[in-house]
This record gives C-alpha cells, structure tokens and sequence, in this order.
C-alpha cells in the first residue's frame, strides 16, 4: 500500500474528523491534477490516430479495466468499485478523445 504524500497526515494517525477531511480533500485534489494529465494522454493519442474508428478499441478499454481491477485487489479495496469507477472513467475519455479528434481535423 502506498504512504500518505509528505504534506498531509496518514489515514492511521488521523485523531479527528476534520483531519481526515483534509485528507481526502487533498487526495481529491491530486487525483484531479492525474486525471489532468490522463486526458492530455488522450489529446496526445487523438493527434496520433490517423482513423477516427481507432479512438475505440475494445480490447485496449478492457485491458486497462482489467489493469485497474487487478491493482485494487492488491491494494486491498473494492475492485467491484474501482472497476466501475474505470469503466465511466474510459468511456469519458473515449468521448473526449473522439472530441479532440475532431477538433485537429477541422
């Protein structure tokens, strides 16, 4: 299991629910800034792709759902959850790939 970054208190010492709070709120700042650079990696593929019909592939989306799946297990948490939580996940970036696809070809 990953360690809480340096700027915030780890999840086990946390006394109170205002510092668990912070936790999550920082947490949930940092996953956004990831995802920031994720959906650039889906800009990146749509200049690549030279097809409109590559932006979707099955096989790849079911990878990277299995992929995440298979990292939650070895967490240790839900990979029910995180499996449908990647499933919205590559599906909105398949949408916004395709997005970006049109839009550097127009």
């Amino acid at each position: 299991m990953t360690d809480a970054p340096r700027d915030m208190i780890a999840p086990e010492d946390c006394q109170s629910m205002a510092e668990v709070r912070a936790g999550i709120d920082a947490l949930d700042l940092q996953i956004v800034e990831m995802l920031a650079i994720r959906f650039r990696f889906m800009t990146a593929a749509a200049r690549i792709k030279a097809d409109r019909g590559a932006v979707r592939d099955g096989d790849r989306k079911a990878q990277v759902i299995a992929n995440a799946r298979a990292a939650a297990e070895r967490a240790g948490i839900p990979a029910d959850v995180i499996g449908d939580i990647w499933e919205r996940l590559v599906e909105g970036s398949i949408a916004f790939e395709f997005d970006r696809w049109d839009e550097h070809r127009t």
